[in-house]
């Protein structure tokens, strides 16, 4: 009997121990405010003010959203640690000649990047020029994990 627990405690463990680099997540929003149009995964989105939310903690999918509800897009992201929490919340573009791309998204306080993960129209852009990034201030509307 004293196996079985110890291989309950050690698989409850290593549960634990594997959800840890998941769990950059946007608690309630991030909100900025995009100077040019941009892509957030194949959506062509105008410049703007936008609020970024994750409906499905479950899921690795965002949801980009324009104030008015007007334009809006679902992106894939993966996550990428990092050793010290982020002292503000920001968003990063990759930008291939003229055209911007949503790339990566820090919140306030924590240890992880999110990664929005390179659309079909982006993989194309990057072939034919190298990406030049730059980031925007924003702003969390929630405490980060």
């Amino acid at each position: 009997m004293n196996t079985l627990k110890k291989l309950i405690v050690s698989m409850g463990w290593l549960s634990v121990l594997c959800a840890i680099p998941s769990m950059a997540q946007i608690i309630n929003s991030v909100k900025f405010n995009a100077p040019a149009a941009f892509y957030a995964g194949n959506a062509k989105m105008p410049a703007g003010s936008y609020t970024v939310t994750q409906p499905d903690l479950d899921a690795n999918l965002l949801l980009v959203e324009d104030d008015n509800g007007s334009h809006s897009a679902y992106v894939e992201y993966e996550i990428a640690t990092s050793n010290t929490p982020r002292a503000q919340s920001d968003v990063t573009f990759n930008k291939y000649g003229k055209v911007d791309f949503l790339s990566a998204i820090w919140v306030e306080g924590q240890n992880s990047e999110i990664r929005i993960m390179p659309s079909k129209v982006e993989q194309n852009a990057a072939k034919a020029a190298a990406a030049e990034k730059h980031t925007l201030s924003a702003r969390s509307a929630g405490k980060p994990q």
